[in-house]
């Protein structure tokens, strides 16, 4: 089914562009690939997979970067603590940044504003307060 209108998403022209290279008839319509012949449980167990893969490589990263520094236990018991609003607080602001291009410059801007903030702190200071919040977040408290 061809598209009448522009994408509204950025994953929309990354779609459409991803279909017009691996498929020999687009805008053909294709059933959902996958081992149910119901294409909604294809695509939620597709899903699934996806986010499952997506987190446990964050985790693997994140815990890889502050290991570095911290240590090993450390990095893992800041990483697998988060809080419910932390956790809830990043998905929005990630669904927000890849919604349209106004809200990735906006969170962009956002993120940028954070670093310029934390900069204009003492080195010494600003240290303090993400070592502080780290070792909340190992207590689970955070």
């Amino acid at each position: 089914m061809a598209r009448s209108k522009k994408p509204t998403h950025l994953t929309d022209g990354a779609a459409d562009a991803l279909e017009q290279a691996t498929d020999p008839h687009p805008g053909v319509p294709d059933p959902v690939p996958g081992p149910s012949t119901n294409p909604a449980t294809n695509l939620l167990i597709n899903e699934i997979m996806l986010r499952s893969v997506g987190r446990i490589s964050r985790q693997t990263v994140e815990k890889m970067l502050l290991g570095r520094q911290y240590g090993k236990q450390f990095a893992k018991d800041a990483v697998e603590n988060r809080s419910i609003v932390h956790t809830l607080a990043a998905y929005g602001v990630t669904k927000v940044a890849t919604r349209s291009v106004p809200g990735a410059l906006a969170v962009g801007a956002g993120l940028a504003l954070k670093v310029l903030f934390d900069r204009s702190q003492s080195r010494r200071t600003a240290r303090r307060k993400g070592d502080r919040t780290l070792r909340k977040q190992t207590k689970g408290d955070a």
